[in-house]
């Protein structure tokens, strides 16, 4: 089979992202000889290899595209700050790409670029839209949920955040939604005081507020009362 043939028959397959193994099975080759095919075809510039056994198909890569192929069979949806940025609520382009997952965290190298992806539980995996090319991108309430709910780690990876700007039509109601659904109140707590170091306290809706640990009131009068002269 030529190079031509080879490739037709994988664009066939309607799919921008292919497997070594999968090409093998279309091709109805070995995998090492369709190892080799991917490689003719990218010398010729009509494949691109992402990573070890990995390749682009289609024309350009498109690395929001991409994506999902990469925690497959598991989804993922781009989040945290890429969402951010491209939602319009930050300025900054982070060059690390965000995803958010039922997959174990990880970082995948690529050809295209580094991919960070970040696990959560499967009660909290939604809140994104997809658009007619595939891509799955968190709404800007999902998005910084995310980020305060993930950024509670020891890398410290998500502690800094640049000014950020909510966009017109923020639904207050949706990362409530998300907030509720967090099964620990101590976690749930955490998140809520991280949303309103993130967004500052005066711009956020009472539920957001913090309130006064009662535990807390409860060492400082202890503390007095040690202090106090009998």
């Amino acid at each position: 089979m030529n190079s031509r043939d080879a490739f037709a028959r994988l664009r066939r397959l309607g799919i921008p992202v292919i497997e070594t193994a999968d090409a093998a099975a279309a091709l109805q080759q070995s995998t090492y000889a369709a190892s080799k095919t991917l490689s003719r075809l990218a010398l010729s510039e009509l494949v691109t290899p992402i990573r070890h056994g990995t390749w682009w198909i289609d024309s350009k890569v498109d690395p929001y595209r991409l994506a999902e192929y990469l925690t497959a069979p598991l989804p993922n949806y781009l989040s945290l700050q890429t969402a951010l940025h491209l939602r319009g609520m930050i300025e900054q382009i982070p060059e690390t790409l965000y995803l958010v997952s039922i997959a174990r965290t990880q970082d995948i190298v690529t050809k295209v670029g580094l991919f960070s992806v970040h696990h959560v539980a499967a009660e909290l995996f939604g809140g994104f839209e997809q658009s007619d090319e595939g891509v799955r991108l968190a709404t800007p309430e999902k998005a910084l949920f995310d980020l305060a709910y993930l950024s509670g780690g020891r890398s410290r990876l998500f502690a800094g955040l640049p000014e950020m700007e909510l966009p017109r039509g923020f639904r207050w109601s949706e990362l409530k939604n998300w907030v509720e659904r967090i099964l620990s109140e101590r976690r749930r707590t955490q998140v809520k005081r991280r949303l309103a170091r993130f967004l500052g306290v005066r711009n956020v809706p009472p539920w957001l507020r913090p309130t006064q640990d009662p535990s807390d009131v409860g060492n400082r009068v202890a503390d007095r009362s040690r202090r106090s002269p009998r």
